[in-house]
């Protein structure tokens, strides 16, 4: 090794000893017949003096250094003089008094500051990955992955998982979104897909009989990307034997909640975890990934406001459509310039429009001035009281309404209550709130293809009980499917699968598979049934999600060490790339300017 100690590991418990370290150069200070350079490695930075006194050499050395310069110093470790600690660095007690300095290499000016936390565009960090992973924040995420996987393995061994390694090139199969497809130099015209998910594959290992299975997966969507997701992302992937729901939702708190603890303990955490349903989360938050940290809850107002003599209400409740709306804490005295920027961000999210309610100022008072809100010209005071009362409603509140559909009403209202939420400052961000949604609906109805889809994927059992509405009414058909959801991010989905050759046929059937694509597509898994597969499930957190929330960040993007950009290019390498004539070739393929 070229060096005896990190640099973060020297302490005053060092002092005295002559050690080597080795680093690059954080920072440079020449004050007058000392140089000062702050040396920093993976573990930390340590301030090296040279005296010209001490070493004549090895200060002359030091007058040439820049940032980012790679060198090597031996000398020993002491205390700093007394005024000079720096509490703000874990090594500010000390200081290393070099007698020798050897350049290990040189560095060009970087394009960004890397001894610094200033905002720098994405692309040129992405463009020059390997320096920004160098700055500490960037660090301390790539080292907050580390440990959260390894955490996560020992957690399963110790419970009786065994990890096993399933394969990138597989077949296309309908997981959801569209398949990574890579073409057979060996077998014309055929083609490999890179999984979405292991599904299958796990599925087959509990056929096999090892009953606890887990994997850090790698998996491959073609999809848009937004800043939970990329093409490419890691889980950790989970299937168990002999199981029902609640003993997978049991591990899966117990290992968030100790994860935590261990590896993030300043955050707060709420346990057990709240289990809702998934009907319920869509009326109360809107969405399927609610965050819980906050009230704003949506509610019906449609049967307070059936008879009211507004003409938007009466035609939207004629139509079918509901009216929905949420009360904001304090915000009666809004601008009318404030108004309108509410109801254009609703129409941003969907609306036509936004029906505002300011509340009086006294307590227990649910007037409106008039003037201020055109609904209340059509409202009655019982009615007005009516809707402030299910709205929860206290004075100097806000209340914002929208009339339509049901869906859109719901995505509207929902994504104005996390918006309300953080400029009112309602988000407690030390708060890690986990929920568990359950009793999804086990099919999707596509509008556009006249056809049922999975709500999660083909492979998810019904309710037992549900099982005969398949025939009859499939819409009312709850699924074995839960999700896991943190902060309004959805972390994991999973389910019970189906285990038997004749109800996963009948489910590909309900979903416009013929027999002879079922067999093309799903024969191994349907021969497998056959041969004793026993009842399984499992689940598949996002490992690159949890840690962006465990590191606090606001994409993916920042704790994964090479991603892709929003349109899916990898600015260091340049991909994706042309390929030459002679690999396209090799690959019996031929390429379209006109499609």
């Amino acid at each position: 090794m070229l060096k005896t100690h990190s640099c973060g590991e020297l302490s005053l418990q060092t002092i005295g000893q002559k050690v080597t370290i080795a680093g690059w150069v954080h920072r440079r200070r020449d004050h007058g017949g000392l140089i000062f350079i702050d040396l920093r490695d993976r573990e930390g930075i340590v301030q090296v003096v040279f005296n010209p006194e001490v070493s004549k050499p090895a200060y002359q050395i030091a007058d040439s250094l820049r940032n980012e310069y790679v060198v090597q110093v031996e000398g020993k470790v002491a205390p700093r003089p007394p005024g000079t600690e720096n509490p703000t660095l874990a090594t500010g007690e000390i200081e290393f008094i070099a007698s020798a300095i050897r350049v290990l290499n040189t560095s060009k000016t970087p394009p960004f500051y890397i001894n610094r936390d200033v905002e720098v565009d994405e692309n040129l960090r992405l463009r020059y990955r390997y320096l920004d992973l160098r700055r500490q924040r960037m660090q301390e995420n790539i080292i907050l992955r580390y440990r959260v996987i390894k955490f996560m393995r020992d957690f399963l061994d110790k419970r009786g998982f065994i990890e096993i390694e399933t394969p990138i090139l597989i077949k296309s199969t309908p997981e959801g979104a569209r398949d990574f497809l890579v073409p057979s130099r060996l077998q014309k015209g055929k083609f490999y897909a890179l999984p979405q998910s292991p599904q299958q594959l796990k599925q087959l290992l509990m056929a096999a009989g090892f009953e606890k299975y887990f994997q850090i997966a790698r998996c491959f969507r073609d999809e848009d990307l937004r800043a939970d997701r990329q093409p490419e992302f890691t889980q950790l992937d989970i299937e168990m034997s002999f199981v029902d729901e609640e003993d997978i939702l049991n591990l899966i708190e117990e290992l968030f909640t100790s994860l935590v603890k261990t590896i993030k303990p300043s955050f707060d955490i709420i346990t057990p975890f709240p289990h809702l349903s998934y009907e319920d989360t869509m009326s109360r938050y809107g969405v399927d990934k609610p965050d819980i940290r906050f009230g704003l809850e949506l509610r019906d107002v449609s049967d307070v406001v059936a008879q009211a003599d507004f003409d938007i209400f009466r035609r939207t409740l004629h139509n079918g459509g509901r009216v929905k709306g949420i009360s904001l804490p304090g915000c009666a005295s809004y601008s009318r310039h404030q108004i309108i920027e509410l109801t254009e961000l609703a129409k941003y999210y969907g609306a036509k429009g936004l029906v505002t309610l300011p509340i009086g100022n006294q307590s227990g008072d649910a007037s409106v001035d008039t003037s201020r809100s055109v609904a209340a010209k059509f409202l009655t005071p019982g009615q007005i009281q009516g809707i402030a009362s299910r709205l929860q409603a206290e004075s100097r509140d806000l209340l914002l309404m929208v009339a339509d559909k049901e869906a859109v009403v719901d995505r509207v209202l929902g994504q104005l209550r996390v918006e309300m939420a953080k400029r009112l400052g309602l988000i407690d961000s030390n708060l890690l709130a986990f929920v568990f949604i359950v009793d999804f609906p086990l099919l999707d109805w596509n509008e556009e293809e006249s056809r049922w889809d999975p709500m999660h994927h083909p492979f998810t059992a019904p309710r037992e009980e549900d099982v005969p509405l398949l025939d009859t009414t499939p819409e009312k058909v709850r699924a074995r499917h839960y999700d896991v959801v943190c902060n309004g991010c959805e972390l994991s989905s999973g389910s019970i699968r189906i285990h038997t050759r004749e109800l996963q046929e009948r489910i590909f059937q309900l979903l416009g598979y013929s027999p002879t694509e079922t067999e093309q597509r799903f024969g191994q898994l349907l021969e497998a049934f056959d041969y004793g597969t026993p009842p399984h499930g499992g689940i598949a957190p996002g490992i690159d999600r949890l840690v962006m929330l465990l590191a606090g960040e606001q994409t993916i993007r920042e704790v994964i060490p090479f991603p892709k950009t929003q349109s899916g290019a990898d600015l260091l390498f340049g991909a994706p790339d042309e390929i030459s004539a002679e690999q396209l070739r090799e690959l019996h393929l031929s390429l379209q300017d006109d499609l």
